[in-house]
């Protein structure tokens, strides 16, 4: 039997994406909402506006350098990203991402895809389908880490764990 997989809108970004790009520091002093509308402005205008629930951004090496603020992961989620495919991330941001619940997968050929592709990606592995329908190679996450994404964040585990409900945001994913 074979299963279909849902498939996923590419925006393709280039390597050395920082958190100030993600959340620019002019629009830390506001919530997420108003950060959200500003989230990589200077690199894609397009983007705040455009990216839509199930959306994932493909980009180059060094994804999230830059300062530790949470809100550079946070405001993906916020946007709807449902994932970050690229072949390396900031250590700070990798966690950062995790504990909000954003999907990072790790992987070498990244780059291969492009702006627009529709890709598949498979949670149980977890991996990407290209738009080939070939599968591209990406490191494992570890269960924990996939547990968190799945709860919708650390915060929603803990909840969850505790016997209490998760946060709406959650929920709506």
């Amino acid at each position: 039997m074979s299963v279909t997989l849902a498939t996923h809108r590419v925006w393709r970004l280039g390597a050395d994406i920082d958190t100030d790009l993600l959340a620019p520091g002019h629009a830390m002093k506001h919530g997420i909402d108003i950060i959200a509308r500003h989230c990589l402005e200077a690199v894609r205008p397009d983007f705040a506006a455009g990216v839509q629930r199930g959306d994932v951004i493909v980009a180059g090496p060094n994804f999230g350098i830059g300062s530790s603020r949470e809100q550079a992961a946070a405001v993906l989620v916020h946007l709807g990203v449902r994932a970050v495919i690229a072949p390396s991330y900031s250590g700070l941001y990798f966690r950062n991402a995790f504990n909000v619940g954003l999907l990072l997968l790790t992987c070498a050929q990244a780059e291969t895809l492009g702006e627009g592709d529709r890709i598949a990606l498979d949670a149980t592995v977890p991996g990407v389908v290209g738009p080939d329908g070939r599968p591209l190679a990406c490191e494992p996450v570890p269960g924990f880490l996939m547990d968190m994404v799945r709860a919708g964040g650390l915060l929603n585990q803990l909840r969850q764990r505790a016997g209490r409900p998760a946060s709406k945001k959650a929920t709506d994913a």
